[in-house]
């Protein structure tokens, strides 16, 4: 394919896209699809489609059928006279309460919006905030958050310690013990003096106690949604001097680097990881390319990445691409290759009247492993670029739990059909069967040939299957769904986003307004519940929709794109590239004020990541080169100690980090050959080589079991004691 001339590249042009021709996917893998999803001998009680469930009554041969009605109904919790005299009169008084609370709730919101619009944005401080939504790099953006938070008073507020929403006091006192401590452990090595190791322990000692997630309060969202820019100067200069202590004993020859690693370890326990979570919402998840494109810019990518619907298909383009890659392909004209609308309305209108789904699912699965680089499996795609990447999926009975597939708990599983069935929402995509990869190369149904469905039903957003797999506590919620985006607001400002009016002191419309508005909203989760706690809401398709509205669909930090109303209309079509690029510059726009924040946590999670990675029993340590991370903290203030450490940024060395260091849980199962079971359990099963990440000097080792490293996460439910190997 003929590339444009040097300096030419068109955005826009279809040829400037790694790989826009290929085709990934090989033929006979789409057959095997077709034939798993055709079996009806694998799973007999699955229906066709959403449309026709499988109701029927079994009748014997030669039985004749009984008029008898049978004294059990279907639904045994839907019993009682009086439930089914009342239960349509009350379903009826609770929606017409519902749609009453849903008027006064629009009606309050644009109240607030007219407030904020006459009473608060207006004259220079309006001016100024244009300015932010001008932008397209952070660094710009960043200095007019700068003269923002400067008129309107925010800079003062930085330097004040005192807030009510941390401890103020533990961390003045703690920052200046780790400075004392730092600078004198500098001067014994420097020296040579012999009180360098006791120095060193004090050190590791501070570190121990105090590197824990939101250790103090320092990690509150409050203290970052107080100014467009950063977080108080105590809070900044605390985070720049621990990671600055946590170098100094990475980079130490006082101590053992067994013990360097045993230290690192217990930090690595403690922190916790950070994950990106990209939520579903049809084509509103085209705003995470805009997203993910601002991490990435701004190096602040976390390597855990889960999707669910729409967010997978995103999350599978970040999890099979490296950070080069991604770079080419997040823009405009990716567009051209999203084509899963294109066909005409007559063609989905006799599709839905025969199959009862609106789009086809092979053609479907056609466009979709592109993304997904044909058919890679979680194990492949996290040994080529060391991100670990989880789709949510849900099993098509109701009775069955969901699923988080990733490398440890479905590490052969293809990944094109697990964000096949994280999309097929009832009535748009028919049920899925997932299929793994077997050891000559060739596809097979996984799971008994059960089919599954769209993720967003019941798990938008997993936390705790996040938690419990690779101890993430810290959550970057991409949160696009268009039945939820309407209701988000954030009465006391949110991360780089604060309350301008009072000066950040005030309520969003003032303090009646915001109470109205948090009131309506209580009220109308009050009785979503009860709809779903009686029984009350019909079972359409099938299933169950009460949990697309009780969810919890933020974290840490959310991050809402500001959607507008076409988005509405072209909630099932293709983008343009015209309208991939707005939604690319809209999705850059609302990540920059959460760089900051995001910045701090990895700046002290990676560093701890690095030194587990370095001091790994096994001595492997990877020779790629390093990259400073940012000295002035990303707030262009100049930082104690920043620039005496550096942290791996380095695309090999991340991943490597990972894999011997994924949790506490499993960082130290080293065989008797110094090759981890984490790098063993990635050899695939016809025994050949894994794919080879650039730097990383992986060698090949034996199969290992996912069980036994399941086994081994399990352990922490239990007081084992052989779980590192300390026992043996």
């Amino acid at each position: 394919m003929e590339k444009p001339p040097a300096g030419k590249t068109n955005i826009s042009d279809p040829s400037s896209i790694p790989d826009f021709d290929r085709e990934f996917i090989d033929p006979d893998d789409l057959r095997q699809f077709e034939k798993a999803l055709t079996d009806q001998d694998a799973d007999p009680l699955v229906a066709l489609n959403d449309w026709r469930p499988v109701y029927q009554r079994v009748v014997r041969p030669g039985q004749r059928k009984s008029k008898k009605r049978p004294r059990r109904t279907k639904d045994e919790t839907r019993e009682g006279v009086l439930y089914t005299v009342l239960k349509w009169p009350f379903l009826f008084i609770v929606l017409g309460w519902i749609a009453f609370l849903g008027i006064g709730y629009a009606l309050t919101r644009i109240y607030i919006f007219l407030y904020e619009q006459w009473v608060t944005w207006r004259g220079k401080r309006e001016s100024l905030r244009r300015e932010l939504y001008k932008h397209t790099n952070y660094s710009d953006w960043l200095k007019s958050a700068h003269a923002l938070d400067e008129y309107l008073g925010n800079q003062r507020w930085k330097k004040v310690d005192e807030y009510a929403y941390y401890d103020h006091l533990t961390i003045r006192k703690l920052r200046g013990q780790l400075t004392a401590v730092r600078t004198q452990a500098k001067r014994e090595i420097e020296n040579g003096g012999p009180d360098s190791a006791v120095v060193i322990e004090e050190l590791c000692n501070l570190l121990e106690a105090c590197v824990k997630n939101n250790f103090a309060g320092v990690e509150n969202p409050r203290l970052y949604s107080e100014a467009y820019s950063g977080t108080k100067d105590l809070v900044q200069d605390y985070i720049d001097e621990v990671h600055a202590c946590i170098e100094v004993v990475s980079n130490s020859r006082q101590a053992r680097n067994e013990d360097k690693y045993n230290h690192f370890k217990h930090l690595d326990t403690n922190f916790g990881r950070t994950a990106l979570c990209l939520s579903g919402g049809a084509t509103f998840a085209y705003y995470h390319f805009g997203i993910v494109r601002a991490l990435l810019d701004n190096e602040v990518l976390p390597s855990i990445i889960t999707g669910t619907s729409g967010g997978a298909l995103v999350a599978a383009l970040v999890g099979t691409r490296t950070d080069e890659e991604l770079k080419q392909l997040l823009v405009p004209a990716l567009a051209h290759r999203i084509k899963a609308c294109s066909e005409d309305f007559p063609t989905w209108i006799r599709r839905w009247w025969r199959t009862g789904a609106r789009f086809d699912t092979m053609d479907w699965a056609r466009q979709c492993s592109w993304f997904c680089m044909g058919s890679t499996t979680f194990r492949e795609a996290y040994e080529r670029t060391g991100r670990i990447l989880n789709v949510s999926c849900v099993p098509s009975d109701p009775h069955s739990p969901t699923i988080l597939a990733n490398y440890l708990t479905s590490p052969n599983c293809v990944i094109w059909s697990a964000v096949l069935a994280s999309a097929a929402v009832p009535g748009i995509l028919n049920p899925v069967v997932l299929m793994t990869k077997k050891r000559d190369g060739t596809l097979a149904p996984y799971s008994f040939g059960h089919k599954w469905k769209d993720g967003s039903l019941r798990t938008d957003i997993p936390i705790k299957a996040l938690n419990l797999h690779f101890n993430v506590n810290f959550t970057i919620v991409s949160q696009v769904n268009p039945h939820i985006n309407l209701f988000f607001f954030s009465s006391r400002g949110t991360v780089g986003r604060p309350v301008t009016h009072r000066k950040g002191r005030g309520w969003r419309g003032g303090f009646l307004g915001s109470a109205i508005e948090q009131y309506i909203k209580l009220d109308l989760n009050k009785w979503l519940k009860v709809l779903r706690h009686l029984e009350l809401l019909p079972r359409p398709l099938g299933q169950d929709w009460s949990e697309i509205w009780l969810q919890k669909f933020s974290g840490t930090v959310t991050i809402w794109p500001k959607t507008v109303p076409s988005d509405f209309y072209h909630i099932l079509s293709d983008p343009s590239p015209e309208r991939l690029a707005r939604m690319l510059r809209t999705g850059q726009q609302c990540t920059f004020p959460k760089i900051q924040f995001i910045k701090n946590r990895l700046k002290i999670e990676l560093a701890v990541l690095d030194g587990l990675h370095r001091f790994l029993p096994s001595g492997g340590r990877s020779t790629s080169p390093k990259r400073d991370f940012p000295s002035d903290g990303g707030d262009g203030r100049d930082t104690t100690g920043a620039k005496e450490g550096r942290l791996d940024r380095n695309l090999p060395d991340r991943k490597s980090a990972y894999r011997r260091g994924n949790s506490s849980l499993f960082s130290d199962m080293s065989d008797g050959d110094g090759v981890s079971s984490a790098e063993s359990s990635s050899v695939d099963d016809n025994d050949t080589a894994p794919l080879q990440p650039r730097g990383t000097g992986m060698r090949r080792g034996s199969v290992s079991s996912i069980f036994e490293e399941m086994r081994r996460q399990s352990a922490v439910f239990f007081d084992d004691p052989d779980l590192y190997g300390d026992g043996s």
